[in-house]
């Protein structure tokens, strides 16, 4: 089980899809605008007599319908009017029949050829669009890029040592992979500096921790130290030893944030069997059964680390325990896929949903409990995570049923094969 992870959402209209259908819808528009002026004009053209104007006149009736026009009969003065239909109406029929029909089939001609030339330059038109989209989007997919990359790192502060370093005009494009730049540097820079602040400070504790331990037991042991001082001493010791504990912690939790340089063939169940060994002894004594069921889960990584992250869990499990009666169940293996996955499970009390995610915060307790009677620092689960996540991997709580809680650690395979 992995903890949750920044959900894929399914591929939107992308803006270089959009620009160039604003390319092309635009020049269609303003093709179809331009068709439609020529069409108009072409008609008002036709129809403001230039066919009329050259084709009527005296000698322009047609030759068939003079011919048929009737002679005068014998007798008949010249210049009277013959009997028989006047020729000029047949004329004026004719010729309008015929530049209307030489009007339509020029208007159809024009619409249809210029519809498919449209067509044909539109679609070009949104080819070119396509490219120029492209062309100008570059800039920003390496942007996104690189935020992507830095946002799905497995750690706080990993990756941040990116940079676009975007070459180019200086636009607002460059202006924007600028700014991000200058505000990935301040925070690699402010992660950095928390991360050695903490290593130093941790270093620095040892000393006089390790100093006051070293003249408690002094005193304890002196042939003349009372009882009071014994008990004194005995509950300054369980102090001193929380502190280390707790220093010992942070020195830990800002290594594990780190990138593991070197990575090794690892059997986990192997590591898994060694930190039972060792802690179910004591485990039993305060009534609490501590048992495994491993099988072959290689990975890659730092053997060390990798056992503190067992022993965490293993002794997460046991403090937060019931007691008497209560038990730990450690189940490690090959997951489906490959890499190795650590299951540990404990009975206890009800831990409700909502306060699972802050268990894996430096320093929380069940029930935002910071004391220091919990016999824990607080930075169990959070050293889990940290070098979890430092492999590659990730790890995730969910509540039993019955009680407790059951954490899975999720590791890649070694790549070896």
């Amino acid at each position: 089980m992995t903890g949750p992870r920044r959900t894929l959402r399914p591929r939107r209209f992308t803006l270089r899809a959009r620009l160039t259908l604003v390319y092309g819808a635009m020049f269609l528009a303003a093709g179809a605008v331009l068709l439609g002026l020529t069409y108009v004009l072409f008609n008002a053209r036709l129809g403001g007599g230039t066919l009329n104007s050259s084709s009527t006149g005296p000698s322009a009736a047609p030759p068939a319908e003079a011919s048929a026009a009737p002679t005068a009969a014998p007798g008949t003065p010249s210049g009277a009017p013959g009997p028989g239909p006047d020729p000029g109406p047949v004329h004026e029929r004719f010729t309008d029949s015929r530049e209307e029909a030489l009007r339509d089939a020029a208007g159809n001609s024009l619409l249809t050829q210029g519809g498919i030339a449209l067509l044909v330059v539109g679609a070009a038109a949104a080819g070119f669009g396509w490219l120029v989209a492209g062309r100008v989007l570059a800039p920003l997919h390496r942007v996104t890029d690189t935020a992507r990359r830095i946002a799905d790192a497995p750690a706080a502060g990993r990756g941040l040592h990116e940079r676009i370093a975007l070459a180019g005009p200086d636009d607002e494009v460059k202006e924007l992979a600028d700014t991000f730049d200058t505000m990935v540097e301040r925070l690699d820079r402010s992660f950095d500096g928390q991360r050695r602040f903490v290593a130093n400070a941790s270093h620095e504790l040892r000393t006089p921790l390790t100093i006051g331990r070293v003249l408690v037991e002094t005193a304890m042991h002196r042939p003349a130290a009372s009882a009071d001082v014994t008990r004194l001493g005995e509950d300054l010791l369980q102090i001193n030893s929380r502190h280390e504990r707790l220093i010992s912690g942070l020195l830990l939790l800002a290594t594990s944030e780190n990138e593991i340089t070197e990575r090794h063939p690892v059997d986990l169940a192997d590591i898994v069997e060694h930190v039972v060994a060792q802690t179910a002894p004591a485990a039993a004594r305060d009534g609490i059964e501590v048992t495994a069921r491993t099988a072959e889960a290689w990975t890659a990584g730092d053997a060390l680390l990798l056992e503190r992250l067992a022993h965490n869990l293993v002794e997460n499990g046991v403090r937060h325990n019931s007691g008497t009666g209560g038990h730990v169940r450690v189940t490690c293996g090959t997951r489906a896929g490959g890499g190795a996955e650590l299951a540990v499970a404990n009975s206890g009390p009800a831990v409700p949903p909502y306060e699972i995610p802050a268990l894996f915060e430096p320093f929380r307790r069940l029930g935002g409990d910071r004391l220091a009677a919990g016999g824990g620092a607080g930075l169990g689960l959070s050293i889990v995570r940290a070098v979890a996540r430092a492999h590659g991997g990730d790890a995730a709580a969910r509540p039993r049923t019955g009680g407790g809680l059951t954490v899975t650690v999720t590791l890649p395979p070694d790549g070896s094969g």
